[in-house]
């Protein structure tokens, strides 16, 4: 069993990797961090081999995935979850206004109602 754990570099990948760290130490399992790439290319601003190196020097067993296919990225972290028989998925959601609480990110949602094992979803 493994965590999933969407990553992209923003505040709202960062609390994401953070608390599945968290859950990964607290479980003693290893995590499996998807980085997927938008349009079919890498995203030129993720350092994944300083991003794989920090979570193993916090004592986590990591795998890092650069997945570039051209896939949404809830597709590729769905898959990967199923694939690995993930026994949890993390995501980061953005703080957002009232109103806009009222509808989660296409990605986010697809991944909540999608995902065949629980998803921890984390604000930043």
């Amino acid at each position: 069993m493994a965590i999933v754990v969407g990553y992209v570099p923003t505040k709202e990948g960062a609390a994401a990797l953070a608390r599945a760290g968290e859950e990964a130490l607290l479980r003693k399992t290893n995590l499996v961090v998807i980085n997927s790439g938008r349009d079919g290319a890498p995203d030129a601003n993720t350092d994944i081999e300083s991003l794989g190196a920090d979570l193993k020097s916090q004592g986590i067993d990591v795998e890092v995935r650069q997945l570039i296919r051209g896939n949404e990225p809830a597709e590729d972290l769905i898959s990967v979850a199923d694939e690995i028989s993930a026994e949890l998925i993390v995501i980061g959601l953005r703080r957002r206004t009232p109103v806009g609480k009222l509808i989660l990110g296409s990605n986010a949602q697809r991944i909540l109602l999608d995902a065949s094992c629980p998803v921890l979803a984390v604000k930043s």
